[in-house]
């Protein structure tokens, strides 16, 4: 049986966004199934007034402002104690069926714990595929976009905090907001591992959206955020173990040249986030990873089997290998082509990339004697060489191109004396996408 639902908003300011917060939750979500408890942290523009003439709130006025993590534990202390537990920015608007297909999702299987919305912006992959002027067409395009669809359930590693809904005995496990993130930001990916690490998933619905302003006036105040936020990094990183950039490590290009994949290696696979994008785009893929960092890998082996090294990886099992960018920084790249190949099925492919030794960036850098030599960089015919040499075969090559500016362009144009004109293309591109 799916619970009630403890919708937990802090307020700082913004009371306008605070009014259409509201008002979309009492216009779209069904009554009798949730309650709202709203926790102000000392706001000055009328938000403190106006909330205490709400009838069908419940509200806890802060003297001072507490920052985000310690409002939610407010909030969630307030709650009743069966709820499950919803953290709501209040500078969104909820749609229609909203709630009702986070719940589908929340309790269509025992080991989810959380769940979140996508939204207008595209942070963590979590935007829609929609775009609107105004807030008619938006409520019209969601109403389409929010028709449960567990196709449409994305298993995440991080789900930011805009809007997270909580399943009541994961919650009763994780008790709290670690606090030492206020006053706010990381918290949500401190969060997200936490639920993580006690075996639960947590699921992306794309058949849920939301609109989100993004009008944090914290955020406005770069002064004041960035410090905040490198502070809130180093937290993070002691820890856990890694920075949070390990979030954002998807290897979104490699992703584009798969093809019908059945089993799939990850070199490099971080916390899993590349896996998991392969899993929700191909359902019966299976996928393996390898992480040397073994705090990473800590994480990803709650989402599927990850080994520390080749050792005890099965031979011809996989008909791709993502290696990242692993041939500029391994000692020998023509051994590590030549031993990995074992690990493929005979129609397998290896993708990855690779920096261009004969990008117009790379070449002006060596001119002017500042090559620093710290990785494997090729060109496009070594590529080709090495992998034909240890008889791989039905090679790909895509060129990923920057602009160039003026003085480049002319530098390109007196090197096509040098070499034959049909080659110049491959000044423009500073790194290969290989398969």
């Amino acid at each position: 049986m799916k619970r009630k639902t403890s919708i937990i908003i802090l307020t700082y300011n913004n009371l306008d966004y605070t009014k259409d917060c509201i008002e979309s939750i009492l216009k779209y979500t069904k009554k009798g199934t949730y309650e709202i408890i709203v926790v102000d942290n000392l706001s000055t523009d009328g938000t403190r007034e106006w909330l205490k003439k709400q009838k069908n709130l419940k509200v806890l006025l802060n003297e001072e402002n507490l920052g985000f993590p310690k409002g939610c534990n407010q909030g969630i202390a307030l709650a009743k104690p069966h709820n499950d537990i919803l953290l709501l920015n209040n500078d969104t608007i909820v749609t229609e069926n909203w709630l009702e297909n986070l719940k589908n999702c929340l309790y269509s299987d025992t080991s989810i714990g959380a769940v979140g919305a996508i939204s207008n912006h595209d942070e963590n992959l979590q935007g829609c595929n929609f775009t609107y002027e105004d807030f008619d067409t938006m409520q019209f395009l969601a109403k389409k976009n929010n028709v449960s669809n567990p196709e449409r359930w994305e298993q995440k590693i991080f789900l930011i905090g805009f809007c997270l809904l909580i399943k009541r005995e994961v919650m009763n496990q994780i008790k709290k907001l670690d606090e030492n993130y206020s006053p706010g930001y990381i918290e949500d990916n401190d969060l997200s591992l936490r639920i993580t690490k006690l075996g639960y998933k947590l699921m992306l619905c794309h058949d849920c959206f939301i609109h989100h302003y993004l009008g944090s006036s914290f955020r406005k105040d770069l002064n004041q955020f960035y410090p905040i936020l490198y502070k809130n990094r180093k937290y993070f990183e002691e820890k856990w173990g890694f920075q949070t950039f390990a979030f954002d490590e998807i290897k979104d290009a490699s992703l584009r040249l798969l093809i019908n994949p059945k089993q799939v290696l990850e070199l490099n696979c971080g916390i899993g986030t590349t896996l998991l994008k392969i899993k929700y785009q191909y359902k019966n893929v299976i996928i393996d990873g390898l992480e040397q960092d073994k705090y990473k890998r800590k994480i990803a082996n709650k989402i599927t089997q990850v080994f520390p090294s080749f050792e005890n990886i099965e031979e011809e099992k996989y008909d791709y290998i993502l290696i990242g960018n692993i041939l500029e920084h391994v000692k020998n790249p023509i051994n590590f082509i030549h031993n990995i190949k074992k690990y493929l099925k005979k129609d397998g492919y290896i993708i990855g990339e690779i920096h261009n030794a004969a990008s117009i960036e790379s070449i002006n850098n060596l001119l002017n004697d500042h090559w620093y030599f710290e990785q494997n960089h090729f060109t496009i015919t070594d590529i080709q060489e090495i992998f034909y040499d240890e008889e791989y075969q039905n090679g790909f090559i895509f060129s990923w191109y920057k602009n160039v500016n003026e003085e480049e362009k002319k530098m390109i144009n007196h090197l096509k004396n040098i070499k034959e004109k049909e080659y110049a293309v491959t000044y423009y591109s500073f790194r290969f996408q290989i398969k």
